[in-house]
């Protein structure tokens, strides 16, 4: 009897285990034939869109737009990098290209230099910011887009190229001959003593020399007796994970925990520890972040603020908590797709867009309140996920005027300092230069020979103000309130030049440094005034005040 129940026992388990395996075959072969029935689709639709379509269409384009079209409706990192992209996807990661050494932008209908960088190909060749491009090596480039240029400009480094370009302000057009080179960007465009005791080290991007820029730059700056270091992480958005590990190394012990990965494959679970000799676990520091702060600056910052190694100040960041890992595909091209979430010391997860459950209508909300979770750093003062890092030292956003974003926009700033620069031979050091009275008076006039005209978003919003009380008919027992508020936000440029004088002039006074300084020099003039800067060095040298921030 008792072997007759161990092999009921026994067959029992083995119709479960067989039941299970089937089941899971069997969903596993449903999956594959929904898989394959679907690219049948795809292959037999656009096989007679091809064919039958009233208009001849660009099945390249075509294709390349569906596929952008299906991994944006993941998240917006999950993206397919054509061979044709490669050059750009390794300038993003290496920060290496071959070409003449400057930013291009669009400018009207025209392609423009908006910045060259000091003493690559562009700048030892004569060319300047505001400069239009008329041919490159005989190709006209009326028409082109920015990308269509840049590849026109890259290419094999120590080869020649003849430039045709119109100057503003120059009658005849300019042909100068460019030798391209191999060009390394900065992933630290600037590092220095701000006084006697505070360093400053400004990181625009973690390339795959983002480390050792910064270590060097560390070791620079404690040569010079610095007591304390400022790590500039705003506006960085960030890039190779690696990096900035080592970044965060460089300040915390041997064994340190410093973010962890997790995604549906287990093989992208890891945790990552600081493995390598640190440069100095005492020094006080302040990281300076802001909403453009994203990735890997919410790593670094996370996690020093997670393992109360220093002081974070600005603003909240960006919130991307996403990793992404490149697949490589046929013809050359590559994947890059989302595998897993990363998670700082404290065990947090700072994604602030819920890309898994949409809304009905498609649009991505942020996590919600109730789901966000408290946690502890390593002294054990609470902290949050759900919505980037919030700083230790909260400094408010200044936002920008109306008027100064049209400026912006309208690219008004930018050809001022082109005809600026073009009129003077130099200016004081970025340190000290001063736009005077009658500088401002000129760019006045100037915005009225351009005939520059902007809008308020106040005066959009009272307008839809205006509508909705004129549908409720509430609008004629308050017709002279709105006529008074109307007045009062409609732009008037002689009005609004005049009170927003000093932030249009320090908007000016950069862009025309930069032409004569360049990046460092943009730099060292948006220091001069950063009210971030100045309470993270107040911070760090208020040394009771730093503790207390960093205990529970």
């Amino acid at each position: 009897m008792r072997i007759f129940k161990k092999k009921g026992i026994l067959l029992t388990l083995a119709a479960l285990l067989l039941s299970s395996v089937l089941f899971f075959g069997f969903n596993r072969d449903e999956k594959n034939f929904e898989i394959s029935k679907n690219l049948n689709i795809y292959h037999t639709l656009f096989r007679e869109l091809n064919l039958f379509y009233v208009d001849e269409i660009d099945a390249g384009d075509l294709i390349k737009k569906s596929m952008d079209a299906m991994l944006a409706s993941l998240d917006p990192y999950t993206t397919y990098i054509p061979e044709s992209e490669m050059e750009d996807f390794k300038l993003m990661t290496t920060g290496e290209y071959a070409g003449i050494g400057s930013l291009i932008s669009k400018h009207g209908d025209d392609i423009i230099i908006a910045e060259p960088y000091k003493d690559l190909p562009a700048d030892k060749a004569g060319l300047k910011a505001g400069d239009v491009f008329v041919e490159i090596n005989g190709i006209k480039i009326k028409g082109k887009s920015s990308s269509d240029v840049s590849n026109l400009l890259k290419g094999q480094a120590n080869k020649p190229l003849t430039i045709k370009i119109h100057r503003p302000g120059v009658d005849k057009i300019i042909e100068k001959e460019v030798v391209r080179e191999q060009i390394q960007l900065k992933s630290v465009p600037y590092h220095g003593m701000l006084d006697d005791s505070v360093g400053y080290i400004n990181l625009n991007q973690f390339t795959n020399k983002a480390a050792g820029e910064v270590r060097n730059a560390l070791r620079e700056l404690e040569e010079k007796n610095a007591k304390s270091i400022i790590l500039d992480l705003r506006n960085n958005p960030g890039g190779l994970l690696d990096q900035a590990i080592d970044i965060v190394n460089l300040f915390v012990k041997k064994g340190e925990t410093i973010v962890s990965t997790k995604g549906k494959v287990s093989q992208w679970d890891k945790t990552y520890m600081a493995e390598k000799v640190p440069v100095d676990t005492e020094i006080p520091i302040a990281v300076l972040v802001n909403r453009g702060s994203a990735s890997a600056s919410e790593i670094v910052s996370g996690a020093i603020q997670d393992l109360d190694r220093g002081v974070v100040v600005g603003q909240r960041t960006f919130g991307k908590g996403l990793v992404q890992t490149t697949r490589n595909l046929s013809y050359n091209s590559k994947l890059k797709v989302t595998t897993a979430k990363y998670y700082i010391p404290s065990g947090r997860c700072i994604q602030a867009l819920d890309y898994t459950h949409r809304n009905e209508d498609g649009s991505v909300g942020k996590v919600p309140d109730s789901l966000i979770s408290k946690f502890n750093t390593k002294n054990g003062r609470e902290v949050f996920d759900g919505g980037g890092i919030l700083p230790d030292v909260k400094v408010e956003m200044e936002y920008f005027s109306s008027l100064s974003v049209g400026l912006i926009r309208k690219q008004e700033i930018f050809d001022y300092a082109t005809l600026y620069a073009n009129k003077h031979a130099e200016i004081a050091d970025a340190k000290s230069f001063e736009l005077s009275d009658a500088d401002y008076e000129d760019f006045k006039q100037f915005l009225k020979t351009e005939k520059f005209d902007y809008e308020s978003e106040s005066t959009e919003i009272l307008e839809a103000l205006k509508k909705a009380a004129k549908e409720e008919k509430y609008y004629s027992i308050a017709k002279d309130e709105f006529d008074n508020i109307t007045a009062k936000l409609t732009p008037n440029l002689d009005r609004d030049l005049k009170m927003f004088d000093k932030e249009i002039k320090t908007l000016l006074t950069h862009e025309i440094v930069k032409r004569y300084q360049y990046q460092i020099g943009g730099i060292l003039y948006a220091l001069r005034d950063d009210k971030v800067l100045k309470e993270a060095v107040s911070t760090l040298k208020n040394q009771k005040e730093y503790n207390k921030i960093l205990k529970k």
